[in-house]
């Protein structure tokens, strides 16, 4: 799953989900809940949508914050991480997930423009 960070990815929210099964994307929320095990944590989008992230390995450190997640999207819909970056927030400017979520639908919208997502699919 390693090969998927070489190609292009689509940026996506939870309602997109199911429409990418089995590409590669990427996905930014803020971690809600990280399972026990450490293998697995569900984050929340900028709509307010929940999705569950499932890790290769364990988790080595504390997850919390506003993730990038960059991972293949599964059958049931579930993001399966290749590799994910903790954002920065300590800088005293938090993350605005509803703005980034309102530039997803931009992007989205005008893929003339932004052609992330055609790289992808074609």
């Amino acid at each position: 799953m390693a090969g998927i960070i070489d190609v292009p990815k689509a940026r996506i929210n939870c309602s997109m989900l199911l429409q990418h099964i089995n590409q590669a994307v990427c996905f930014v929320g803020r971690v809600s809940k990280v399972h026990p095990s450490g293998k697995t944590f569900t984050a929340v989008d900028g709509e307010g949508k929940t999705v569950t992230v499932e890790l290769n390995c364990c988790l080595e450190e504390e997850l919390s914050g506003v993730v990038e997640v960059i991972g293949l999207v599964s059958n049931k819909g579930v993001l399966m991480a290749a590799t994910y970056n903790l954002l920065r927030e300590d800088r005293g400017t938090p993350f605005d997930l509803e703005l980034y979520n309102e530039a997803l639908k931009v992007i989205h919208d005008f893929p003339q423009h932004y052609p992330f997502e055609a790289a992808v699919s074609g």
